[in-house]
């Protein structure tokens, strides 16, 4: 039977139909308008592979001017016309350039200032000069962070070209003054990615490309990073930052160094499984007196791309660990959201930097990128990479990222 919503399109219905039927049974066909926001609508189950039937029906349907959609509800398939055809917008590669050049200005200023000796003061403008001139010691550390930005946003980027869908250059934030030059990078993409598993490919190759740069670039650092005594007290510490460790990162410290670091100079009575938990979870006790690396601005640079690839892996909305949530749960992955919000206002108590991501995605993660055929299930093969994807989470995730000593 068709039915007819309000401002119906039956004629666009009857030519769509045949063609419908010719990969799926179905059971209802309604004609929409602009309060439904399709155009046509069957519903029924299909009978031909799916990629396959996409593939089929996409340029009939694009015939008619219209979006082809793959939805589920239940056990229930629903092919959707949705007016309009998806048409990218022109980028400016000229702003990606621009925001690239600013960023490694930036980059090589924070680097620069990891290891400045000169003099402060109070006067800004002498001070930048300053840094200005010393602007080549900044090179290890920008090129080593830009290279693992760079790996990972160009893994996205890669990925998405060679599924054909569009997607602008990385656009490149810088933040001058900050501990690393830069608020990271992003891609745009122009359309929705074709079903689950090219949302996978171009959600998880940017992380894995980033790891594949930043793990040979943080034991290059660590290895020329030297192992020393920590300030005996906070008096002695004022000012110094200590970085936070995730397991991924005690263990390359203990690959390169062979001692479990930061090591504090005894336990306090507590078993050392529970210390090491507490530490991870809470920074607490400072190890004052204790061992540790103090890095070289190449090791700086791996952990921060560490660092950068556990916040893009948090399974939430439009982060690269949404993607992966998403194409194994589906809409359910909605439901994680409170729990994920939750836990970053708990860690929040320990570094206060959390309450601020918890906001972010309270308000900006409820959204995930659906798939244009939303039906395609992940293969096995890709099933296995969302998992790894999700185990690399858990191991360089840092709860307490930074502490001053």
């Amino acid at each position: 039977m068709v039915s007819e919503d309000h401002v119906g399109t039956p004629n666009l219905v009857e030519r769509l139909l045949p063609e419908v039927q010719r990969v799926m049974a179905v059971n209802d066909v309604t004609a929409g308008g602009p309060k439904q926001g399709f155009a046509a609508r069957f519903r029924g189950r299909l009978y031909r592979d799916s990629i396959e039937a996409y593939d089929q029906l996409k340029p009939i349907f694009a015939h008619e001017d219209t979006t082809l959609l793959f939805r589920s509800k239940g056990e229930e398939h629903i092919i959707l016309a949705v007016p309009g055809l998806i048409q990218p917008k022109r980028s400016n590669p000229w702003v990606n350039l621009g925001l690239f050049l600013l960023t490694l200005l930036s980059m090589l200023l924070s680097g620069v200032m990891y290891g400045y000796q000169g003099p402060v003061g109070t006067n800004l403008g002498q001070l930048f000069l300053n840094l200005l001139r010393h602007l080549d010691r900044g090179i290890p550390f920008a090129i080593s962070l830009l290279s693992i930005l760079a790996a990972h946003e160009f893994g996205h980027y890669l990925a998405a070209r060679y599924h054909n869908t569009e997607v602008s250059l990385p656009f490149f934030l810088p933040f001058p003054g900050s501990p690393f030059g830069t608020l990271g990078a992003f891609i745009q993409l122009k359309e929705p990615p074709r079903n689950r598993r090219v949302l996978l490919d171009i959600g998880l190759t940017g992380p894995l490309a980033g790891l594949i740069v930043a793990i040979p670039i943080l034991l290059l650092g660590l290895s020329l990073s030297e192992v020393g005594v920590l300030p005996l007290n906070a008096e002695e510490a004022f000012g110094q930052v200590l970085e936070g460790n995730s397991l991924f990162y005690i263990g390359m410290k203990f690959l390169v160094t062979r001692r479990i670091l930061p090591a504090p100079v005894d336990f306090g009575g507590v078993n050392p499984v529970l210390y090491w938990v507490r530490y991870i979870f809470l920074g607490l006790p400072v190890p004052y007196g204790g061992l540790d690396v103090f890095m070289h601005p190449i090791a700086w640079a791996g952990w921060a791309g560490l660092l950068v690839t556990a916040l893009n892996l948090i399974p939430a909305g439009q982060f690269d660990g949404g993607h992966i949530i998403y194409v194994l749960f589906g809409r359910r992955a909605a439901r994680l959201l409170p729990f994920i919000v939750v836990a970053l206002v708990i860690m929040g108590v320990a570094w206060p930097g959390w309450y601020l991501w918890a906001g972010l995605i309270f308000f900006l993660g409820r959204t995930y990128a659906q798939p244009l055929d939303d039906i395609t299930p992940l293969d096995r093969r890709r099933k296995a990479l969302a998992i790894v994807g999700l185990i690399i989470f858990l191991l360089i995730f840092t709860p307490v990222p930074m502490r001053s000593l």
